[in-house]
């Protein structure tokens, strides 16, 4: 099986909306609808990038233990405005783009620009869904992960691979 490394597109998921259950707590996700549909990107190459593009800042700070000096790698904080440009970047990026969504008060369709994907993750239900989603996203590419390395076969050419029994 060939797998494209490089793809930096989304995936589409139809919408489906949410609510809190008060006697457990818990997330009850209702069917999707067939109408309305997000297409979402995976967070993590989007703050891999950012990391990447901090820059290191170190300290030097006496261990007691050994009484030397020890150098401490860190980031350094960021101010409130950068938290939320940055929030608002990774918004912007994990939503790629959407559809079929109208405003409840206008009965207008809302177009798809940064400024309506950063008003749209204020609402309750649609950041449920794009947490729902992103978490799919990630079990999936964990799921593919765990059956690359099962499938792979490491040491001699020689081994023989047999189906595992069946763990039902």
């Amino acid at each position: 099986m060939y797998l494209d490394m490089d793809v930096k597109e989304g995936e589409w998921f139809n919408f489906f909306g949410s609510h809190v259950d008060e006697t457990t707590g818990e997330i009850v996700y209702e069917e999707p609808v067939k109408d309305a549909r997000v297409k979402v990107r995976s967070m993590a190459p989007f703050i891999e990038e950012r990391i990447s593009g901090k820059k290191r800042q170190y300290e030097h700070v006496l261990n007691p233990k050994s009484r030397s000096m020890e150098r401490l790698p860190y980031y350094p904080e960021q101010t409130a405005e950068e938290v939320k440009a940055e929030r608002d970047d990774l918004w912007d990026y994990i939503i790629e783009t959407f559809e079929n969504f109208k405003d409840k008060k206008t009965q207008k369709d809302i177009t798809c620009d940064r400024a309506n994907k950063i008003k749209m993750m204020k609402v309750p239900v649609f950041d449920r869904f794009i947490a729902r989603c992103q978490q799919i996203l990630t079990t999936a590419g964990a799921e593919a992960q765990e059956t690359e390395t099962k499938n792979s076969l490491t040491g001699s050419s020689s081994q023989t691979t047999k189906p595992g029994p069946d763990k039902s």
